[in-house]
């Protein structure tokens, strides 16, 4: 049986109904509350030092969700399922990928100086469209390297050698 543990601030907010669905089911947890004052020591800042940073971090991450939303990963129709895979990989997706490009520009990382989890979010995301189009980033060398930076993090690296192997 797993062991929960619920962090949080002291207070119900967004955790509440984690706690509420926990109660129901009859699951126990360890409901680990703590003040807002220790969060920067508990929690690494991926998303950004300031608040235009966290917004820089926040529209890289929805551009990318809302462009892989955009896949029918679920369309039981095979041939509307291809067409529309099709449509997003060659038609769509350069588009995307040119943006990216120029708002990386000379830039290591999206936002900054250092990685975010908009780094990371791009590096998932790439990574199951060159599964689905291998030849997707032949243009965008910065791209492509913004990729081998994230995976080169010994973390990172460590996690991907031994991940579950999967198609997607």
């Amino acid at each position: 049986m797993p062991n929960y543990k619920l962090l949080y601030f002291n207070m119900r907010g967004r955790a509440e109904i984690i706690r509420y669905i926990f109660a129901y089911l009859d699951i126990k947890y360890e409901d680990h509350r703590i003040e807002q004052a220790d969060w920067p020591k508990i929690k690494p800042n991926l998303a950004g030092k300031t608040e235009l940073e966290q917004c820089q971090v926040d529209a890289v991450v929805d551009t990318l969700d809302d462009f892989m939303s955009l896949f029918p990963w679920a369309e039981e129709n095979q041939d509307l399922k291809e067409r529309t895979f099709n449509d997003l990989l060659t038609r769509q997706a350069p588009h995307l990928l040119k943006d990216l490009d120029t708002y990386l520009g000379d830039k290591e990382w999206f936002i900054g100086n250092y990685v975010t989890w908009a780094d990371f979010y791009w590096d998932i995301c790439s990574t199951t469209l060159l599964v689905l189009k291998p030849d997707l980033l032949g243009i965008y060398p910065r791209l492509v390297s913004l990729r081998n930076k994230v995976q080169a993090i010994p973390a990172i690296s460590a996690w991907i050698l031994k991940r579950p192997q999967t198609k997607l």
